[in-house]
């Protein structure tokens, strides 16, 4: 059906412009610090202010697109994405650059929150969005991997600034075509905005995020990150608190009763705070201690990224034989793995050091993805999806926030940019990746327990009505 196709066409070039947005900058970090005059924090935060707005947001705008309406809020969410492109590429200091990312993760969050519910409204027979979700899962995982190509190849071409101004013409298509041609979808009894839930969760990641970015400067037993580190718990605790008690939580905590939903969002929170939160600082390496140009850092990753396509864009055909689960696992212990391999890289090493990890990440990643995906969205009635889909973002976002933070307190500040001591930044860099192979192994580990098909079990949108509804009113008695 038409309506099919250009809704996935919609959904995945919008998912690839704000999955790029986290990544293309990444090659680009040399430049902007140069011209903005800023150190390694102002370029965290290049990262941390967008993923972080993107992860805050995320659940609530899948909440108002349930409640007003999955089209309208996509169509919001694009022109937002747009509008703040423009401004990041106009930016003039590294404080102007910053606020206009957070706006422009404002509108990645709303994109982002309604791509999977789109999805799975157009895609009603199973079959057929296992096939979607596949392209669905290749384009996250292709757009992020070749992000720092697609920033390397801008930035030497034409400057850092059109890595912002490429949205413009791409956004502007994308609003044409939801308009024309994406039918509108919402739920009959959506969730009311929790805003107290927003406020806390807000509050706990920024002060998080701000604690382990200021960490090494400050140190780490001073007030200052005391305090900070001790308020992002309490903040952290009150959310849950929160979502337990509210009648129309943003974050229902029945829903983990299901070990598929959590196994989803453990996965997820698992790959993002490692591999696509270690990006940042590998493209560091690459050419701030290996002296790469821009361009020549995006093609490290090219091979692994090709393969990765290829792997996620063949997951449909495997599904028939291989389960969902086994993808999820064995695609996190293959990151684990190359993760690994990435440590063998030293001061002095040629740029093929890091191929056999990035290629062994990157097919773990094109099985993980749309697998992931799939669970996420299968796990609970279709009406649901927008939830879902808010959820299972929130898991991703927040983990590159995080991930980027707490990967950046293992290396010592100063040490990141303009090679001051490529030694320490290095030693840094391995202990950062031993983290994220503990990470990963640990949710490989995580993901096989939790994503077993229990006995008896019926996916939420082969139920009939009667049952959907019992289903929904048991996990709001959970949640109470």
């Amino acid at each position: 059906m038409p309506t099919q196709r250009w809704t996935l066409i919609v959904v995945c070039v919008a998912t690839a412009m704000l999955m790029l947005d986290i990544a293309v900058v990444n090659t680009a970090l040399s430049d902007i610090a140069g011209d903005l005059h800023t150190g390694l924090h102002g370029l965290q935060w290049i990262v941390d202010a967008y993923t972080l707005a993107l992860a805050s947001v995320v659940l609530t705008a899948g909440s108002l697109a349930d409640r007003f309406g999955r089209r309208r809020l996509f169509t919001f969410g694009l022109a937002l994405f747009t509008g703040a492109s423009l401004l990041c590429a106009l930016a003039g200091s590294i404080e102007f650059l910053n606020i206009a990312r957070v706006v422009q993760g404002i509108g990645a969050a709303v994109m982002f929150a309604v791509s999977l519910a789109l999805l799975a409204n157009a895609f009603p027979d199973i079959k057929e969005r296992v096939g979607a979700l596949a392209a669905y899962g290749a384009t996250i995982g292709a757009a992020f991997a070749v992000g720092p190509l697609v920033g390397g190849a801008l930035t030497s071409g034409f400057g850092w600034r059109a890595i912002f101004l490429i949205n413009i013409p791409l956004g502007l298509a994308c609003l044409w075509i939801t308009r024309a041609y994406v039918a509108e979808s919402r739920d009959a009894v959506a969730r009311r905005v929790d805003v107290a839930g927003l406020l806390t969760l807000t509050g706990g990641l920024f002060l998080l995020i701000l604690a382990l970015l200021r960490g090494n400067e400050e140190g780490w037993g001073s007030t200052q990150i005391v305090a900070e580190l001790a308020s992002a718990g309490v903040l952290l605790a009150a959310f849950l608190a929160v979502e337990a008690r509210v009648k129309d939580p943003m974050l229902p905590l029945g829903l983990f009763r299901d070990g598929r939903f959590t196994g989803a969002q453990v996965g997820a929170f698992a790959i993002s705070a490692s591999f696509f939160a270690v990006f940042f600082y590998i493209t560091l390496y690459l050419q701030q201690i290996l002296g790469l140009s821009a361009i020549e850092a995006g093609l490290v990753y090219l091979p692994g990224t090709v393969l990765m396509f290829f792997v996620a864009g063949g997951t449909s055909a495997m599904g028939e034989r291989v389960s969902g689960r086994a993808m999820v696992s064995v695609g996190l212990a293959l990151v684990a793995i190359g993760m690994a391999l990435m440590t063998l890289a030293q001061v002095d090493s040629s740029w093929a050091i890091g191929l056999p990890g990035s290629i062994v990440a990157m097919i773990g990643t094109g099985l993980f993805n749309p697998a992931v995906s799939n669970f996420a969205l299968g796990s609970v009635p279709q009406h649901q999806s927008g939830l879902a889909a808010g959820v299972n973002d929130t898991f991703r976002q927040a983990g590159i926030a995080v991930g980027v933070a707490a990967l950046g307190a293992l290396i010592p500040t100063g040490a990141s940019l303009g090679a001051a001591d490529p030694q320490a930044f290095v030693d840094g860099m391995h202990n950062a990746l031993w983290v994220c192979f503990a990470l990963c192994a640990v949710g490989a580990a995580a993901c096989w327990f939790l994503l077993r098909t229990p006995a008896g079990y019926v996916a939420p949108d082969a139920t009939d009505d009667a049952a959907v509804d019992a289903r929904d009113a048991e996990l709001v008695l959970e949640t109470v």
